[in-house]
């Protein structure tokens, strides 16, 4: 019997009507009692898609990562249901925690489960937050101030603050995110960082999620130097909005799979907090609550950081396991952050003595 021949049969005996789908019994009734020779590996993946869908049947849609550890074999799993693993300590409760927050399939998770080694730790968030809350306590112990700090001449006269009038300090459009306005900025953007930056992080590495955090803090001083020429910019909520509005795209667009507790809850909950946030940056920018030397930081960072996470960021959290590098997507959004990066050079070089702009003198 040829190819060919032997998946009619196998078509007409578990999808007669030709529907497309198998149900779920009858393929792990043959999976269980099959004679031929296959994969172990594969079967175990064979065994965890089964298991993992909940409509009762199988499509012969895959996701890419699944094909692609069928194809070469390396993926081992365990056939037991995630949630039903027991007797685990408390940091292989965290990393499954960590996966069914994060991931949308639960043959990732099993897997992200399974490989997950507490080496490298995720120190990469961590690190740039303590960096913000020292930076913080210092001047806030120098001034003797918490709130606004932005209002006080010698907090914006630090070498980290990005300044219009200091444009040729090349280092001040990624050091801005280890300033902010005041407590509640501080607080806003740490716990994020923490609550989203950390769990990205250990299931995507240091390095993909490093790299989104930071392309989102350099679009976040590029773009106000473009729209909001006359304004400062601190804070580092450019990366923050890159992480957090590419996990809510990636949530959206992976409803049905994710597994959070509270999901939609948790949705309403994390918009209304964003906008809230935005909202008070623009108050502050526009209708200053005390007198001021010049204006204040800009909010355009927080939306540039967010247009980064939808674009950039949702394509790194939905290639888990896969090469960025094979993906023609991939390549276009760094095409586009290039020429977008080369025209804000420009921009800074020649454009603000074409258009006259006065900014006020530096601090």
């Amino acid at each position: 019997m040829d190819r060919s021949s032997l998946f009619q049969l196998i078509q007409e005996q578990l999808d007669p009507e030709n529907t497309g789908f198998i149900a779920v019994e009858n393929i792990s009734s043959l999976l269980e009692h099959h004679e031929l020779q296959l994969d172990p590996s594969k079967l175990e993946m064979l065994f965890a898609l089964v298991q993992s869908n909940e409509e009762g049947q199988m499509s012969s849609k895959r996701s890419s990562s699944f094909r692609r550890a069928i194809a070469n074999g390396r993926r081992s799993l365990q056939r037991e249901i995630l949630l039903d693993e027991t007797g685990l300590g408390l940091y292989k409760r965290f990393v499954r925690y960590v996966a069914y927050e994060i991931l949308p399939c639960e043959t990732d998770r099993r897997w992200y489960f399974h490989q997950n080694r507490f080496c490298p730790p995720p120190i990469f968030m961590a690190l740039i937050t303590v960096i913000q809350i020292l930076v913080f306590l210092c001047y806030g112990a120098m001034l003797n101030k918490w709130v606004l700090q932005t209002y006080q001449l010698d907090f914006m006269k630090s070498p980290l603050v990005y300044h219009p009038g200091h444009r040729a300090q090349v280092w001040r459009f990624f050091t801005y995110m280890f300033m902010h306005v005041g407590l509640e900025q501080l607080g806003f953007n740490a716990l994020l960082q923490l609550m989203i930056g950390v769990p990205l992080e250990m299931v995507h590495g240091i390095l993909r999620i490093s790299l989104l955090y930071m392309a989102g803090v350099l679009a976040g001083s590029l773009t106000v130097s473009i729209t909001d020429m006359r304004a400062p910019v601190v804070g580092g909520s450019g990366g923050v909005y890159a992480l957090c509005s590419a996990h809510l795209a990636n949530v959206v667009m992976n409803w049905a799979g994710m597994r959070c507790p509270y999901k939609l809850l948790r949705m309403i909950l994390a918009l209304v907090c964003m906008s809230s946030e935005v909202g008070r940056a623009v108050w502050l920018r526009f209708s200053p609550p005390l007198p001021s030397s010049g204006p204040q930081p800009s909010f355009m960072a927080h939306l540039s950081g967010a247009v980064v996470g939808i674009s950039m960021g949702l394509l790194i959290l939905r290639s888990y396991e896969e090469s960025l590098q094979r993906q023609c997507s991939w390549w276009v959004i760094l095409l586009s952050f290039a020429t977008f990066f080369v025209f804000a050079i420009f921009w800074n070089i020649f454009a603000y003595e074409l258009l006259e702009v006065q900014i006020p003198p530096p601090p």
